[in-house]
């Protein structure tokens, strides 16, 4: 079955609802992709030049792969899920304009773009419904989809990408000022919803890479390249899915958690916070535990790692130094997993969803139906319409 459900179900109503099916909607345009983030991490962990085996030829395809591939895909997903396969056509399209005007990987800016192409082209769509003479439809369906998508493409080219782009450079300089003031453990708070947001590159290779580079020219290591790369924090969180979160999705931890941890991809467990938003505070209790563990123990690191793996942090340690290192990558795992365990309460939540999900639905049978908020029974009237 090629459109499974990929997110639980969000039942009720409310601020926290809303915002839990909101984070459902968006993990839904990712979880899909998830084989993608996979290739092109492996290709990444295997073919730079600090991979496991460095191959320029191979490496090629880095760069392409995550600022055209992923986003393309993404704004694709999100497309279908709104209005079908039109739908992702034009969404796909429109994110192509939004990948080209920006310089760093446009995943935010594709998970705008896409779904609101879709949505405008089902609001046209709704408008001449009826209205069409036979024999014209086609005409008219390729041409609507066709400009629709151009204009989109030259909208998110013109001003999604740059906007995108300079919120992107808003977060760093704020993460750039608390660095300035020694305030690194709160750093986290702002690192890591911007992770999850798919900021995490810009983050980190374009305000903490470049301090760090300066501060290990004087002291021989930094910390500042341990802030957003730790591995710890999406562990715990992982393992905390695993043992506790919904029953659906635990199959599909193991192998988040070896392409998180050994290949260094972090963008695999974005989605995962996403679809339950209040596990950020766990990622930022985990996160923070960890800085603050790098500055007891003097721990830093003499470049930085990529990607942000337990083999490229021990490759780039200095020698002697492994022990503030790993124990920092622990702790911030442990706290990460304690908190998430909390929230997701111990695996209570995921048994009673289990059991009342399908009382819940049978009580307003006939307005739930056509109002479920989970993104796949979305996708799954997509593919009926293809």
């Amino acid at each position: 079955m090629t459109d499974m459900p990929y997110t639980p179900k969000v039942t009720g109503t409310g601020v926290k609802a809303s915002i839990q099916r909101f984070g459902g909607y968006l993990a839904g345009m990712v979880m899909p992709n998830i084989g993608a983030f996979i290739a092109w991490g492996l290709i990444t962990a295997m073919f730079i030049p600090d991979g496991w085996v460095p191959n320029a030829t191979f490496a090629q395809l880095v760069d392409p792969m995550i600022k055209l591939l992923l986003p393309i895909l993404i704004g694709y997903t999100g497309g279908r899920m709104v209005h079908g396969q039109r739908g992702a056509v034009v969404g796909a399209v429109a994110t192509v304009g939004v990948a080209m005007g920006a310089n760093v990987p446009m995943f935010l800016g594709a998970m705008i773009i896409g779904p609101l192409t879709a949505f405008i082209l089902r609001l046209f769509d709704k408008l001449i419904e009826g209205k069409v003479k036979p024999g014209f439809e086609m005409l008219i369906d390729n041409f609507s989809a066709g400009i629709i998508g151009a204009g989109m493409a030259l909208l998110g080219l013109w001003r999604v990408g740059p906007i995108v782009s300079w919120l992107t450079t808003l977060a760093g300089n704020v993460v750039q000022w608390l660095v300035d003031h020694s305030l690194l453990p709160i750093a986290s708070v702002l690192v890591e919803p911007a992770k999850v947001l798919f900021l995490n590159n810009a983050i980190n290779h374009g305000v903490l890479a470049p301090l760090g580079v300066a501060q290990a020219q004087e002291t021989g290591k930094s910390i500042l390249f341990m802030i957003e790369s730790n591995p710890g924090p999406g562990l715990g969180l992982l393992l905390a899915y695993l043992l506790f979160g919904p029953k659906s999705l635990r199959p599909t931890t193991p192998a988040a958690m070896v392409v998180h941890f050994f290949g260094g991809i972090h963008e695999i467990y974005f989605p995962y916070v996403l679809m339950k938003p209040r596990l950020i505070l766990a990622m930022i209790a985990g996160g923070a535990s960890g800085v603050l563990t790098f500055i007891v123990t003097g721990a830093g690191l003499v470049a930085t790692p990529s990607p942000g793996s337990i083999f490229a942090y021990m490759a780039v340690t200095p020698k002697g130094a492994h022990f503030g290192v790993l124990l920092g990558i622990v702790i911030s795992a442990a706290v990460c997993f304690v908190v998430a365990g909390a929230l997701l309460g111990f695996g209570r939540f995921a048994k009673d969803e289990a059991m009342t999900a399908p009382e819940s639905e049978a009580v307003p049978a006939q307005s739930s139906a056509s109002t479920s908020p989970q993104p796949a029974p979305v996708s799954r009237t997509a593919t009926s319409e293809a």
